[in-house]
Protein backbone atom coordinates (compact mmCIF):
# COMPACT_ATOMS: atom_id res chain seq x y z
CA UNK A 1 0.00 0.00 0.00
CA UNK A 2 1.29 3.45 -0.95
CA UNK A 3 0.95 5.86 1.99
CA UNK A 4 2.68 8.73 0.19
CA UNK A 5 0.80 12.02 0.40
CA UNK A 6 2.03 15.20 -1.25
CA UNK A 7 2.25 18.24 1.04
CA UNK A 8 -0.73 20.50 0.33
CA UNK A 9 1.52 23.52 -0.34
CA UNK A 10 3.53 21.64 -2.95
CA UNK A 11 0.31 20.42 -4.50
CA UNK A 12 -1.22 23.91 -4.67
CA UNK A 13 1.96 25.63 -5.90
CA UNK A 14 2.84 23.18 -8.68
CA UNK A 15 1.46 21.01 -11.47
CA UNK A 16 2.27 17.37 -12.07
CA UNK A 17 4.69 16.61 -14.90
CA UNK A 18 5.21 12.87 -14.38
CA UNK A 19 6.32 10.24 -11.94
CA UNK A 20 9.89 9.02 -12.14
CA UNK A 21 11.22 5.89 -10.48
CA UNK A 22 11.37 7.57 -7.07
CA UNK A 23 9.81 11.00 -7.36
CA UNK A 24 6.73 12.96 -8.21
CA UNK A 25 8.07 15.54 -10.70
CA UNK A 26 6.21 18.84 -10.60
CA UNK A 27 6.36 22.22 -12.36
CA UNK A 28 6.16 25.32 -10.19
CA UNK A 29 3.22 27.55 -11.09
CA UNK A 30 5.57 30.58 -11.09
CA UNK A 31 6.24 31.30 -14.77
CA UNK A 32 9.12 33.70 -14.09
CA UNK A 33 11.48 30.73 -14.10
CA UNK A 34 11.14 27.21 -15.49
CA UNK A 35 11.17 25.58 -12.04
CA UNK A 36 10.83 21.86 -11.40
CA UNK A 37 10.38 20.14 -8.06
CA UNK A 38 11.27 16.52 -7.37
CA UNK A 39 9.40 15.02 -4.42
CA UNK A 40 10.53 11.54 -3.35
CA UNK A 41 7.43 9.38 -2.87
CA UNK A 42 8.39 8.33 0.64
CA UNK A 43 6.40 9.02 3.79
CA UNK A 44 7.70 11.15 6.66
CA UNK A 45 11.05 11.95 5.04
CA UNK A 46 12.38 15.46 5.52
CA UNK A 47 16.11 15.05 4.83
CA UNK A 48 18.13 13.33 2.09
CA UNK A 49 20.04 11.32 4.71
CA UNK A 50 16.74 9.81 5.92
CA UNK A 51 16.32 8.05 2.58
CA UNK A 52 17.71 4.55 2.16
CA UNK A 53 21.11 4.44 0.44
CA UNK A 54 19.44 3.18 -2.75
CA UNK A 55 16.85 5.99 -2.65
CA UNK A 56 19.68 8.51 -2.15
CA UNK A 57 21.33 7.23 -5.33
CA UNK A 58 18.00 7.34 -7.20
CA UNK A 59 17.34 10.90 -6.05
CA UNK A 60 20.78 12.01 -7.23
CA UNK A 61 20.30 10.26 -10.57
CA UNK A 62 16.82 11.70 -11.10
CA UNK A 63 17.94 15.21 -10.08
CA UNK A 64 20.74 15.13 -12.65
CA UNK A 65 18.42 13.66 -15.30
CA UNK A 66 15.80 16.38 -14.69
CA UNK A 67 18.44 19.14 -14.61
CA UNK A 68 19.87 18.02 -17.96
CA UNK A 69 16.40 17.82 -19.53
CA UNK A 70 15.49 21.28 -18.18
CA UNK A 71 18.69 22.82 -19.56
CA UNK A 72 18.18 21.13 -22.93
CA UNK A 73 14.52 22.17 -23.12
CA UNK A 74 15.00 25.81 -22.05
CA UNK A 75 18.56 26.64 -23.12
CA UNK A 76 19.17 28.02 -19.62
CA UNK A 77 22.39 29.81 -18.74
CA UNK A 78 22.53 28.04 -15.37
CA UNK A 79 20.59 25.34 -13.52
CA UNK A 80 20.15 25.92 -9.77
CA UNK A 81 19.51 22.90 -7.55
CA UNK A 82 18.53 23.09 -3.90
CA UNK A 83 16.74 21.26 -1.12
CA UNK A 84 15.77 23.74 1.60
CA UNK A 85 12.64 22.58 3.38
CA UNK A 86 12.50 25.36 5.95
CA UNK A 87 8.81 26.00 5.31
CA UNK A 88 7.64 22.81 3.56
CA UNK A 89 9.25 20.01 5.57
CA UNK A 90 8.48 17.20 3.12
CA UNK A 91 11.70 16.39 1.28
CA UNK A 92 11.72 18.03 -2.15
CA UNK A 93 14.45 19.22 -4.51
CA UNK A 94 14.15 22.39 -6.58
CA UNK A 95 15.66 22.40 -10.08
CA UNK A 96 15.45 25.90 -11.53
CA UNK A 97 16.47 27.21 -14.95
CA UNK A 98 18.13 30.62 -14.77
CA UNK A 99 18.95 33.06 -17.53
CA UNK A 100 21.10 36.18 -17.55
CA UNK A 101 18.67 39.06 -17.20
CA UNK A 102 15.80 36.98 -15.76
CA UNK A 103 13.75 38.21 -12.82
CA UNK A 104 16.30 38.80 -10.04
CA UNK A 105 19.38 37.51 -11.94
CA UNK A 106 21.92 36.66 -10.52
CA UNK A 107 20.32 36.66 -7.07
CA UNK A 108 18.25 33.78 -5.63
CA UNK A 109 14.67 33.19 -6.71
CA UNK A 110 13.32 32.70 -3.18
CA UNK A 111 11.37 35.56 -1.69
CA UNK A 112 11.65 37.76 -4.76
CA UNK A 113 8.57 39.54 -6.05
CA UNK A 114 5.23 37.93 -6.72
CA UNK A 115 4.66 34.66 -8.57
CA UNK A 116 3.34 35.02 -12.11
CA UNK A 117 1.04 32.25 -13.36
CA UNK A 118 1.59 30.41 -16.62
CA UNK A 119 -0.82 30.79 -19.49
CA UNK A 120 -2.35 27.31 -19.79
CA UNK A 121 -1.00 26.71 -23.32
CA UNK A 122 2.55 27.74 -22.37
CA UNK A 123 2.46 25.53 -19.25
CA UNK A 124 1.14 22.55 -21.23
CA UNK A 125 3.73 23.08 -23.98
CA UNK A 126 6.59 23.19 -21.46
CA UNK A 127 5.33 20.08 -19.67
CA UNK A 128 5.08 18.20 -22.98
CA UNK A 129 8.61 19.25 -24.00
CA UNK A 130 9.96 18.16 -20.61
CA UNK A 131 8.22 14.79 -20.87
CA UNK A 132 9.73 14.29 -24.33
CA UNK A 133 13.21 15.25 -23.13
CA UNK A 134 12.94 12.93 -20.11
CA UNK A 135 11.75 9.97 -22.17
CA UNK A 136 14.48 10.17 -24.81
Amino acid sequence: MDDFKLDRRLESDSDSVMQTGLCDLRLSKDARWPWLILVPRRTEVTEVFELTPLDQVLLTFETEMVAAALKKTTGATKINIGALGNIVRQLHVHVIARFEGDANWPNPVWGFGKAEPYAADKRDDLIEKLREALSS
